[in-house]
């Protein structure tokens, strides 16, 4: 996909999705982080009913570490890998209140630093919560950037690596929720909404017609 082409896919897909945000609820630093964190093969709507429950009891560091280990997962078992994000958060919080005051770190290198942050986390954080212009790659995005052509790769880091150098300037900082948006609710997985799609024209997808091959991160 060359540049004007790319330039023209994200001034269609801003257009289409003029407030391209997070579906995530929260209201800080660190319940966007805990929010996150949870949200690993896991549903952002499922999150948001885990955490409307969660948050108005306990929304930060110390107040998650008071509810201790069970306290924790009775609010989150209806979560994928609860018990393991859990024992994540329980650390996340000891390690932010040891070595950060409490405060959500705003570089990627304390972040990854973090119990159950990765690379993807890290990139949500800093691009939802600081404004930096980073591109975390979920299945989603992943699935977009491949079968449109506009950044093709074998693995998550590839995309991300691709759609760093190519991405427009201007669209850098809202890349990541366009992307998302689109491919959760018009490039979906099994079938792809090609006949509604605002990048029809643009979409190098050999398959735009079927439901054929599906993408994904493994």
């Amino acid at each position: 996909m060359n540049a004007s082409k790319r330039l023209a896919l994200f001034e269609r897909l801003a257009a289409a999705i003029p407030e391209p945000a997070t579906e995530l609820n929260y209201r800080t630093d660190f319940e966007l982080l805990i929010a996150v964190v949870l949200s690993a093969q896991a549903t952002d709507k499922g999150v948001n009913k885990a955490t409307a429950q969660l948050f108005p009891v306990a929304n930060t560091p110390a107040s998650l570490l008071a509810l201790g280990l069970d306290g924790l997962k009775a609010y989150i078992k209806t979560i994928g890998l609860f018990n393991s994000k859990a024992a994540n958060i329980m650390t996340l919080c000891q390690q932010l209140l040891d070595r950060h005051g409490g405060q959500v770190p705003n570089t990627r290198e304390q972040l990854e630093a973090l119990a159950g942050v990765g690379r993807k986390t890290a990139n949500v954080i800093l691009n939802t919560a600081f404004g930096q212009p980073t591109i975390a790659v979920d299945t989603h995005i992943f699935r977009v950037a491949n079968r449109t052509r506009l950044a093709v790769g074998k693995n998550v880091l590839q995309v991300e690596q691709k759609l760093d150098k190519s991405t427009p300037k201007h669209y850098k900082q809202t890349a990541h929720h366009l992307l998302i948006l689109h491919g959760r609710y018009t490039c979906t997985a099994r079938k792809p909404r090609c006949s509604q799609c605002v990048l029809a024209d643009l979409c190098e997808y050999p398959e735009k017609t079927s439901a054929a091959q599906v993408l994904s991160v493994h």
